[in-house]
């Protein structure tokens, strides 16, 4: 029994689609095949009952997966700690993030005091980030909203204000501040359902009493703002991703529109000391900012 065989199981049974698992890990979908057939031939039962191209995890594999995952989360583990006793500069960091707009500028500071550390981002849905961090497969997590763990720990380390965001000329531009409800007749430009910021505005709406207007839905905050400078409508942005467009941000006065990123961990699993050094300074970074 092979670790790379151990490695590919695990991908396989989470993802339950040899041909996704294929793409995923980078292989070509016979040898994976062929991979985890060898597997099945060494541990000595199928792992997986097969439909035709169908597959799904069997009670077998399920008892294996829980055994898989406890041995390469110990064997990462290990490395890591290795690393950590080696120095600093040999540390890696695998971070999820719903977006990476608020990050751009601190793991460029990050990097000018640590040149050496690895750094992999993976951007993911919300959903997606929880089901990476139950399977062991990331550092850390950076979201702005809050994860629920049995053994999970989190800080928040950047608030950030919401501003109602209207191109120029428009009738509030001269404005510094308005009430939600004060653009209750206007067209709106939102994301689409299911992105994390859209469920956060929903509740701003909610408690304004507003029903908004949407006349476009997009998945990128920096796409909103080109399309409120162009005059499709207004939207709610936050301050720290405040875009370099053409538009006007007015401070809300009611009701209180603000959103809080959090860094989340796996506790009960060792952290690198490359991404426990990350996570303070991020603290840090937009405590001084």
């Amino acid at each position: 029994m092979e670790l790379l065989q151990l490695q590919y199981f695990r991908t396989v049974a989470r993802m339950e689609h040899m041909t996704k698992a294929a793409q995923e890990l980078r292989v070509a979908q016979p040898a994976l095949s062929k991979t985890i057939a060898r597997l099945e031939k060494d541990v000595g039962v199928p792992l997986f009952d097969r439909d035709g191209r169908q597959i799904k995890l069997n009670t077998y594999g399920r008892t294996f997966l829980d055994k898989v995952e406890a041995a390469l989360t110990l064997l990462e583990e290990g490395q890591k700690e290795v690393a950590d006793l080696a120095g600093l500069e040999y540390g890696s960091i695998h971070l999820a993030a719903s977006t990476v707009e608020r990050l751009s500028e601190p793991l460029r500071d990050f990097f000018s005091l640590h040149p050496n550390v690895s750094m992999r981002i993976t951007q993911a849905s919300m959903g997606e980030m929880a089901d990476l961090m139950e399977a062991g497969g990331l550092d850390l997590c950076f979201t702005p909203l809050p994860m629920e763990g049995p053994d999970w720990g989190m800080v928040s380390v950047l608030k950030e204000d919401v501003y109602l965001a209207v191109p120029p000329g428009h009738r509030l531009a001269g404005r510094a501040s308005v009430r939600l409800s004060e653009a209750a007749d206007e067209p709106f430009i939102g994301y689409n359902e299911g992105v994390h910021f859209q469920h956060m505005n929903d509740a701003f709406f909610r408690t304004a009493g507003l029903a908004p207007n949407y006349v476009c839905r997009v998945d990128e905050p920096s796409a909103i703002a080109r399309l409120v400078g162009s005059g499709l409508g207004v939207a709610l942005v936050g301050s720290c991703g405040a875009p370099n467009a053409p538009i006007h941000l007015l401070s809300i006065e009611y009701p209180v529109c603000q959103r809080q990123f959090h860094l989340v961990w796996r506790s009960k699993r060792y952290l690198s000391l490359a991404a426990r050094k990350f996570r303070d300074f991020m603290v840090e970074y937009y405590a001084e900012g």
